[in-house]
């Protein structure tokens, strides 16, 4: 019995002792330690480079929808431009001045100061983004020119006030117009006086009195302009667009009946640059795109066309190596005009085609940022209409 006890003991020992010895040695933990590092290391680096990956495909298609949505909103505003001012092309030009006073407490008043256009472009300082002003009438119904015969204190003696009514904006036109004798808006009223004020097809009257909640009416001032026709501009559409410092598209509008209102459109919008498309030599055809504005009546009828293109850029900051010649972005991009007309200050490039260098040096880290360039032609049909009369 006790042999056979000690012969057990004697085998767990055995046994025992083996187990004790089994297992990893210091070395093959720390060999395996290093390979899990390194393997954990090598999937945090391509997880890394995948979500740089996800998050430059991912703010580049923002950047591009808001490039495509920048460019559909001015191309739909510009192909209305001009619509009830170029029905009398001799009109294109006048400098365009009025004064809205909206009664109230406090009452607002806020002046108007500009020119009798389609499509004014301002060009911006040192290649920086161009601000484009639009102007078209909005008519519910239609707006024609009125033919002035007479005015007094607060109407125009009209031939037909056919499409005005009370609470239409019109702008007053002399028959021979200048910087010091101007086109000058005004708001219809109704005076009460009988049947001849009364707007419509056989009234002969179009009245502007003073006063009243809204209005765009300063006799003393609009007596001084020799009328001979009157445009109605309905309720205006004013627009203009830019770039703000928040690198956002921005539109400034205005209307007949409220004061100016600023909003951001778009973000991301870096320049925006725009070109006259002129007709030089009379034959319909644009020839020539160029920065100059016009500033007679001859040199606006030339413009039948707007070109223009919008830079969107990426919110991804792109990191490069030391050398920034590494960076994404390593000269402002350009604009692709082709090859077909005369274009100023374009250089070589692409081959035949023209291009224009596009501003974007000025942002800060600007080679940390990828962009893109989007660009139209926008023929103003209203002016290409009228040009026949």
């Amino acid at each position: 019995m006790t042999s056979h006890f000690s012969h057990g003991r004697s085998r767990y020992a055995r046994i025992s002792g083996k187990a004790r010895t089994s297992g990893f040695t210091l070395i093959e933990l720390m060999v395996g330690l290093l390979l899990g590092m390194l393997t954990v290391l090598v999937i945090t680096q391509v997880l890394a480079l995948a979500e740089g990956k996800k998050r430059t495909i991912t703010t580049g298609s923002d950047a591009q929808l808001n490039g495509a949505l920048a460019i559909y909103t001015l191309q739909r505003d510009l192909q209305m431009a001009g619509y009830g001012l170029s029905s009398k092309p001799e009109a294109i030009g006048c400098p365009l001045n009025g004064t809205l006073t909206i009664a109230g407490s406090p009452s607002v008043t806020e002046a108007y100061a500009g020119t009798l256009v389609p499509v004014e472009i301002t060009q911006g300082t040192n290649g920086g983004p161009d601000t484009l002003t639009l102007l078209q009438a909005r008519k519910s119904g239609f707006s024609v020119p009125i033919v002035a015969t007479a005015q007094s204190s607060d109407y125009f003696t009209v031939l037909s006030s056919l499409g005005a009514k009370a609470g239409d904006l019109m702008a007053a036109v002399p028959t021979a117009w200048s910087a010091s004798v101007p086109c000058r808006l005004f708001s219809v009223t109704d005076d009460g006086a009988g049947s001849t004020s009364n707007t419509g097809l056989w009234a002969l009257r179009v009245p502007h009195v003073e006063g009243g909640g809204i209005s765009w009416n300063d006799n003393a001032a609009l007596s001084l302009i020799p009328a001979a026709y009157l445009l109605n501009l309905g309720n205006l559409g004013y627009s203009q667009y830019s770039v703000n410092a928040n690198l956002a598209l921005q539109l400034t509008a205005r209307t007949a009946t409220a004061a100016s209102s600023t909003s951001e459109l778009f973000p991301q919008i870096v320049n925006l640059q725009a070109l006259y498309g002129k007709d030089t030599n009379n034959d319909g055809v644009v020839d020539k795109y160029d920065h100059l504005t016009p500033t007679t009546n001859a040199g606006w009828r030339e413009v039948l066309a707007i070109r223009i293109a919008v830079v969107a850029r990426s919110t991804q900051y792109e990191k490069s190596a030391a050398d920034e010649h590494d960076a994404v972005t390593q000269a402002n991009p350009v604009w692709d005009l082709g090859a077909s007309t005369t274009v100023e200050d374009a250089a070589d490039c692409h081959g035949d085609s023209k291009c224009l260098s596009i501003k974007v040096d000025h942002l800060p880290d600007w080679k940390h940022y990828r962009y893109k360039v989007y660009d139209t032609i926008v023929p103003l049909r209203n002016v290409i209409w009228n040009t026949a009369s």
